[in-house]
């Protein structure tokens, strides 16, 4: 079962910053992750891309997150970052991370899919 863990959410205050982090895992099988990205959604509102990566670090990230949000990514430990910085009350959202992973199906790999994490909080205050 592939799992996406997402961590680093919370309450902080307009002008300040945030470090959200998501590691990808499976039970019993291995996983090659390719693109992984951050998503957000606020109340009554559509989810949104704020930015992606692939697995050789190119990025690509929605216009109003340039120049205040920086996704990186840990392949080794098949993590995907996103730091906040000069956060604004607007930022407030649930923020999912995604993935494109293929899970080990012996002697090859299962097509890979998207899978989603669970989503994590993030309040700015003004």
């Amino acid at each position: 079962q592939v799992r996406l863990v997402e961590s680093g959410g919370g309450l902080v205050q307009a002008g300040g910053s945030l470090t959200l982090s998501c590691t990808a895992s499976a039970s019993e099988r291995a996983i090659r992750v390719g693109d992984m990205g951050w998503y957000r959604q606020a109340p009554r509102a559509q989810r949104e891309l704020v930015a992606n990566i692939t697995s050789a670090g190119t990025t690509h990230y929605a216009d109003s997150m340039k120049g205040r949000f920086t996704i990186s990514r840990d392949n080794a430990k098949n993590t995907v970052y996103l730091q906040m910085n000069s956060m604004k009350p607007e930022d407030t959202a649930v923020y999912y991370c995604s993935a494109g992973i293929a899970v080990s199906c012996l002697p090859t790999w299962c097509p890979e899919r998207t899978y989603w994490g669970q989503g994590t909080q993030v309040t700015v205050s003004s």
